[in-house]
């Protein structure tokens, strides 16, 4: 029996997303924060589904959902698919939910053509990939990777109330955590499909596309001193306006962003005090994010924009401090992973566009644990973290027709070093 797809996917994906985007903690817009009780409504909804689908389905001491379906053989490898089902505040319906719900819908594919692969497949759910409830990210695949720093179950919420609690509310075993650590032997890779949340696939006019890298970032937290005046007294050759000399440093932090078409630079926060019309602003502060696909161009461009900012407080004689405050490494996406996603792209008859992601995935932490890849969905206008987040459901069925025929062509012997 040919493995396909039913012609009524789109709908069922488009009930699917409905479905989940019900699941909230705040009634008239999409909140569901890792652990809360719509977490735990989705978690068992998605669990629901894999079982329909032909897994076993469980959640785990941390919270992610695990489902497997099992390969041919005995002891086959193990490829891993998936995305996670945590949001931001006042989120969209597909950011995760995405990755989630295709994964599930390849799956059933399979199932439903009886298809045994040469290996088995593991749909992953995880949780706390925003960071929005607990100051800490990427909590669940930071488990299954066994890199999760087991201090960071004791971080509260902003009403005190610890990962650890909140695991325990939710029915989960916290102390079990190193058991959620999956083996690196015999696993195959990580491929998660996910919206772009930008605007390239769009004005490419392509439906996805297979992400490359995903950017290492900095951030800081920059305060610049000066000194507090009248407006109306103080000569203009006499200032010391901390406020000037930020939105200076804010162009220079822009003319980083483009120097090379590689990276990013933003100036995302800047707060002026004392804040009052008629007084020259004696102290600003304000936030750097700084992102690139590769560390040594990041860093290159930490270094030169450190020595702008320091020549611009030293041109206006401003007192200035520097944060660095976080720091992410680039992650590269395997060669032999997007070769086979390239392939499966063009037997499609699409392009196969290949971009870096500029945003943070859950990738970032399996890739210590085994190969990972991405594939990019477009999104409209580029729109994400917010309900006008929207896709074209046709487009997410071809991206399930791309990741099965991915599935169905990968063979393990290909993806050995």
């Amino acid at each position: 029996m040919a493995v396909s797809i039913p012609s009524s996917l789109g709908r069922v994906l488009e009930e699917r997303f409905e479905a989940l985007a019900a699941m909230t903690d705040k009634p008239g817009q999409l909140d569901r924060l890792y652990l809360s009780p719509a977490f735990r409504q989705a978690c068992d909804q998605v669990a629901a589904w894999m079982q329909q689908a032909g897994m076993t389905a469980e959640i785990d001491a941390v919270g992610n959902v695990v489902g497997r379906y099992e390969g041919d053989g005995s002891d086959p490898p193990t490829m891993l698919l998936g995305s996670h089902i945590d949001t931001v505040r006042d989120a969209g319906n597909y950011d995760g939910t995405l990755g989630v719900l295709t994964a599930i819908a390849c799956v059933q594919a399979l199932s439903d053509a009886k298809k045994r692969l040469p290996f088995a497949i593991e749909v992953h759910v995880y949780g706390n990939e925003e960071g929005v409830r607990f100051p800490t990210i990427l909590t669940g695949s930071r488990a299954i990777a066994g890199t999760l720093d087991p201090t960071t179950l004791d971080a509260k919420d902003a009403d005190g109330v610890s990962i650890r609690e909140a695991l325990r509310a939710m029915g989960c075993d916290p102390d079990a955590w190193p058991e959620v650590a999956k083996a690196r032997a015999n696993l195959l890779g990580f491929l998660e499909l996910h919206i772009e949340q930008g605007p390239v696939l769009e004005a490419e006019d392509l439906p996805l596309g297979i992400v490359t890298a995903i950017n290492g970032a900095r951030r800081y937290r920059v305060k610049v001193a000066g000194e507090a005046g009248h407006a109306g007294t103080v000569p203009m050759a006499l200032r010391r306006d901390a406020l000037a000399a930020a939105a200076e440093m804010a162009l220079g932090v822009e003319r980083i962003g483009r120097s090379d078409e590689r990276l990013v630079a933003t100036v995302g926060q800047i707060e002026v005090t004392p804040g009052a019309s008629n007084v020259i602003p004696g102290e600003a502060r304000f936030t750097i994010d700084l992102r690139a696909p590769q560390d040594e161009i990041r860093d290159r461009a930490a270094a030169e924009l450190v020595d702008d900012l320091k020549a611009i407080a030293e041109q206006r004689s401003v007192d200035l401090d520097i944060d660095p405050f976080y720091e992410a490494g680039a992650t590269s996406c395997s060669a032999a992973l997007v070769s086979e996603l390239e392939a499966a792209v063009e037997r499609a008859g699409i392009r196969a566009l290949k971009l870096p992601s500029g945003a943070g995935h859950d990738g970032q932490a399996v890739a210590a644990l085994c190969p990972i890849a991405m594939l990019f969905l477009r999104c409209k206008d580029g729109i994400s973290h917010n309900p006008a987040e929207a896709i074209d459901i046709d487009d997410a069925v071809i991206a399930v027709r791309i990741m099965l025929d991915f599935l169905l062509h990968l063979d393990p012997e290909r993806l050995q070093p």
